[in-house]
């Protein structure tokens, strides 16, 4: 016998061999038909997977992100087996599960995906899946793997066979599908109730542009009907609010091949937006205490070899340019510039904590694969600041950042968000991350108490920190419920001794500070991005790139619509006058489109009582008032940078 410890603290008996599936069954079948995988001391497997010893066991449902992954994980097996009956012959490579949904990469040879094979492969994989076939795992030798591919004439999986450690390869197969894969899967097909091929798409192996494209197909899967029409309208809501498209219609960037992938052109209406979030920054930091610094966009190799980058960061950095017998790279991060900064002058206690920031530039090598409109690009503008603190000042210090998170997602109505604890992985140390265990621990310890202080909502995730300190990644969620990874808040042990950062403490003896890396408002690009989707276009009129348009009626009220557009300027106001020779309506509509927060119509009325006819994005028809009460209206609504909604 063996014991069984549930969340609860029950404990039970069971025959050694039992599955997570039938100890669920022996509670209740109501809860066996959730369960679709387990976590079985603490390593998730599969819910028909023997256990022979004792052991803590927690049910993962639909409602854990382990038991989504491997819902998703699963179909993408399934959608295997589909492909696979319809297209003959076919490789695969990998299908993973994605944070909504799943893919897999494909081999197809010359053939090709068209979007009637996408409605036949779907079709298929219903069939698949009311059959109910279990999912069943394989442990198999690593020669006996080999044997197996190689008969089938599979290069692909051969490749990650190199790769793994006699003793732990697993086979999974469903049906008539079999992969490679440590799994694990959902106990049947029968689970999945509703599916949906979303997309395809091109994908070099490895994600190495010099290797085979092969075609990816992309996928969502739901327990029930409903989950998946909830999850296509919101996909619908998401194609009108994609920043790509909005960014286009509205002026906001563009690209050019001549300039390069992943290099941004800011049009004049997303140069206003960058300028009005550089004000924002500004303004708050000034008001911390921060100090403004400009660094150079390029710097010398030994620079990055000191920081730890180029050993950790090279693959995502641009080849170095040799002058002169030395090598530069373009900066692909601020803090090693700063570091020098800080060390251009002697410091003592007294000037603790210093505090720099700069809108720095910075360039890094995102793969061709991987761009993607503002939000993964070769050249970036950071809200980039460095706080050099002592060990005393680093509570306040984090939480002053943290609280300036929070008034930012308070001005742009973020109401949902989560600060994710990165943490290092002691398997990798040396490898990925510092080789400083007990200043990691110190240093997570530190970074985890501000957090539990101040109450802020944040998870664990081992195994994602900076190579030289644990990290926050800001998690937010737009207003169609989307998930972005804002901004960064890093904490760093390892540089100030890279770089022999000091200062004189009040012992009159050198002590090395800490720094912490923070960035807010992340990138232009990234927030930008985020913002276009958030808003739908229709920004709060402070940073609209466009707030007033004046519409005449006609040409006889051209020269008052002059003279209040020229007021409104007076005023700070950025405006426009909409002087066609088209019908009042078709202005309003054209403007509505613009997504300009507020329209002034003057006509004989307006113009003899000098007042200006109000309509709002969105709400119509607002009335007549005085020119004069609008701009004062209109003043406090961009210095309080109110949403508008």
């Amino acid at each position: 016998m063996m014991n069984i410890s549930f969340p609860d603290g029950a404990v039970r008996s069971y025959e050694k061999g039992t599955t997570a599936l039938d100890i669920a069954k022996s509670i209740s079948e109501g809860l066996a038909r959730k369960v679709l995988v387990a976590s079985v001391n603490n390593k998730v497997v599969d819910a028909t997977l023997p256990i022979e010893e004792d052991a803590e066991i927690k049910f993962l449902t639909w409602d854990s992100e382990e038991g989504k992954n491997t819902f998703w994980h699963s179909t993408a097996h399934l959608m295997a087996e589909a492909i696979e009956a319809i297209f003959p012959g076919v490789k695969f490579w990998v299908g993973p599960a994605l944070e909504k949904g799943f893919y897999y990469d494909m081999d197809l040879g010359d053939r090709k995906i068209t979007e009637e094979d996408l409605l036949a492969i779907e079709k298929k994989m219903v069939e698949l899946a009311k059959q109910n076939n279990a999912f069943i795992r394989k442990p198999i030798s690593k020669n006996e793997a080999i044997e197996y591919f190689t008969s089938k004439g599979d290069e692909y999986k051969l490749d990650l066979l190199g790769n793994l450690a006699d003793g732990n390869i697993t086979l999974y197969t469903q049906g008539a599908f079999t992969d490679l894969c440590r799994g694990p899967h959902l106990p049947q097909t029968g689970f999945i109730k509703a599916l949906k091929l979303t997309n395809i798409a091109g994908a070099y192996w490895k994600g190495d542009e010099k290797n085979k494209m092969l075609t990816r197909l992309y996928g969502v899967s739901f327990p029930a009907q409903k989950e998946l029409d909830e999850y296509l309208l919101m996909l619908e809501e998401a194609k009108k609010r994609d920043h790509r498209k909005l960014g286009k219609e509205l002026g906001i960037y563009t690209t050019n091949d001549d300039i390069g992938q992943g290099l941004i052109l800011w049009m004049p209406n997303g140069t206003v937006i960058i300028e009005e979030l550089e004000k924002l920054a500004k303004e708050t930091e000034n008001a911390a205490g921060y100090k403004r610094v400009v660094t150079p966009h390029i710097a010398k190799e030994s620079l990055y070899l000191t920081s730890g980058h180029l050993p950790y960061y090279a693959d995502s950095m641009f080849p170095p340019m040799e002058m002169d017998g030395e090598k530069y790279y373009l900066k692909a991060m601020n803090c090693p510039h700063h570091h020098k900064i800080f060390d251009a002058e002697p410091k003592s206690y007294r000037d603790m904590p210093y505090r720099i920031a700069e809108y720095g530039t910075c360039y890094r090598y995102e793969q061709s694969g991987e761009l993607f409109g503002l939000m993964r690009v070769r050249c970036l503008h950071m809200n980039d600041a460095h706080i050099y603190c002592t060990k005393e000042q680093f509570m306040q210090e984090f939480k002053a950042v943290n609280d300036m998170y929070v008034k930012y997602f308070k001005i742009f109505g973020i109401d949902k968000y989560v600060m994710r604890l990165s943490l290092h992985d002691p398997e990798k140390l040396g490898q990925k991350y510092v080789n400083e265990p007990a200043l990691w621990l110190e240093t997570e310890a530190l970074v985890r108490n501000v957090l539990i202080e101040t109450g802020v909502p944040f998870v664990e995730v081992k195994g994602e920190g900076a190579f030289y300190g644990p990290k926050i990644d800001v998690q937010i969620w737009s207003a169609i419920g989307r998930e972005f990874t804002l901004a960064t808040n890093q904490v760093d042990f390892a540089q100030p001794r890279s770089f022999n950062l000091s200062f004189t403490n009040k012992d009159n003896e050198p002590e090395i500070p800490l720094i912490i890396h923070r960035a807010p408002l992340g990138t232009h690009e990234r927030f930008i991005g985020f913002l276009l989707e958030h808003y739908a276009g229709k920004f709060p009129v402070w940073i609209a790139p466009l707030q007033v348009k004046v519409l005449p009626i006609s040409d006889k009220f051209l020269d008052y619509a002059l003279d209040v557009m020229q007021q409104l300027r007076n005023a700070g106001v950025r405006v426009e006058i909409d002087d066609r020779q088209e019908k009042i309506g078709r202005k309003i509509r054209d403007t509505e489109l613009q997504r300009v927060p507020y329209m002034l119509v003057v006509g004989e009325k307006e113009m003899n009582e000098q007042q200006v006819s109000v309509r709002r994005q969105g709400k119509g028809d607002l009335g007549s008032v005085t020119l004069l009460e609008f701009i004062e209206k209109i003043k406090e609504e961009i210095q309080e940078r109110k949403s508008g909604e």
